[in-house]
């Protein structure tokens, strides 16, 4: 223990003194922290739509209203032409064109239905996607007001029915809430992995390690020594970001954050273990930070950080069981949204136990101390 205790002495005596090292620990991923919490959010707002009203009756008039309330849409400008609405999509103008043709009213009142289209740039599916949820919404607003008002008016006057909506977990529909967990992963992550095996291959490449072999450390005192640092760092930086998340973005905290804090030590074994295991694989520190930038890559796009993992392909849901960003993204918003306990989370718990026992060994029996 004495020995272990003096590596984990020397390291953190280097993290200090080393100028590049420390902001990266420090400052960036608390910058990151709060830039891309606000940055990657795929809500959008200020859609800028474009009005072709043919019609020019009440009911159009109405429906035209119902989407200058909403708080997507921005009605831009209003056209008398399908072929101007139609440049002004093509032009980047406008991203949604409303158009309403004429009898809209009056089919309306005759048939109890009618026809409007609706022209979106789909240059960005998932950009239209998201408009033509927008859209469908106001539409299904506007279709409730027409049943009211027009088709059956004694209905207006006598509501058996009063239908509120609520919503569990995150009542505001803050994204920002489901967000901030993903970005701490990708943060404590980077951490772990890159800089605990970009510390390792750094001894190797200024030659250091031959020191150390003609020592009488042995390698696991050796690895514990050199990880151990980065893994009370990072557990450090996963309290330090819920800290921040709670005072600037009032992330709610309704379980406990001992679960959170010791899913985060166990998740931090398995991607030092991972960071270690590549470090064995390179031999400068570029090639390991090609390595892991690979890695991260695919564990963060398939980690349902930004979108479900539940959407993936059966053959890709299959493959995150390897990923382990994916149990901790689940398991970090479980505890802090829903208050879920360990109960809820066994499965992720013995996942992640067995992930760092296995990874560990592994990158422990492929590293060599004679590198």
């Amino acid at each position: 223990m004495k020995i272990i205790r003096y590596l984990i002495q020397k390291e953190f005596l280097q993290i200090l003194r080393n100028k590049t090292m420390l902001p990266l620990i420090f400052v960036l991923p608390v910058v990151q922290l709060v830039v891309l919490v606000f940055a990657a959010n795929l809500e959008m707002k200020n859609i800028k739509l474009a009005i072709l009203d043919e019609d020019a009756s009440i009911s159009s008039l109405k429906l035209v209203s119902k989407f200058n309330a909403s708080p997507f849409f921005s009605v831009s400008q209003s056209t008398y032409s399908i072929e101007l609405a139609e440049d002004q999509l093509k032009n980047n103008e406008a991203d949604v064109v409303l158009h309403i043709p004429s009898g809209f009213e009056k089919e309306i009142r005759r048939d109890k239905q009618t026809k409007i289209q609706i022209l979106i740039n789909a240059i960005n599916g998932t950009t239209a996607g998201i408009c033509n949820s927008y859209i469908t919404s106001v539409l299904k607003e506007y279709n409730d007001y027409l049943n009211i008002q027009l088709v059956n008016p004694e209905l207006s006057r006598n509501k058996g029915l009063d239908i509120v909506s609520r919503f569990w977990f995150n009542p505001d529909l803050n994204y920002k809430i489901y967000m901030l967990p993903g970005i701490l992963v990708i943060l404590v992550t980077l951490i772990g992995m890159f800089l605990g095996g970009l510390n390792l291959v750094r001894e190797v490449e200024i030659g250091t390690i031959e020191q150390i072999n003609v020592t009488p450390i042995k390698k696991y005192q050796f690895i514990i020594g050199k990880l151990l640092p980065f893994w009370m760092i990072a557990l450090f930086e996963l309290g330090f970001g819920l800290l921040i998340g709670k005072i600037i973005f009032s992330i709610p905290i309704l379980g406990n954050l001992l679960y959170v804090l010791a899913y985060g030590a166990i998740y931090l074994m398995v991607v030092l273990g991972i960071g270690l295991f590549l470090s064995t694989l390179a031999k400068t520190q570029q090639q390991l930070m090609f390595l892991v930038y690979f890695f991260m890559l695919i564990f963060i796009l398939m980690g349902g950080i930004f979108t479900p993992a539940e959407n993936m392909p059966q053959w890709a849901q299959n493959v995150n069981y390897l990923n382990p960003i994916a149990y901790f993204v689940k398991t970090i918003r479980m505890i802090l949204l829903k208050g879920s306990g360990l109960q809820d989370l066994i499965f992720e718990f013995v996942a992640l136990s067995v992930y760092a026992v296995l990874i560990l060994s592994l990158a422990s029996w492929n590293y060599k101390k004679t590198n």
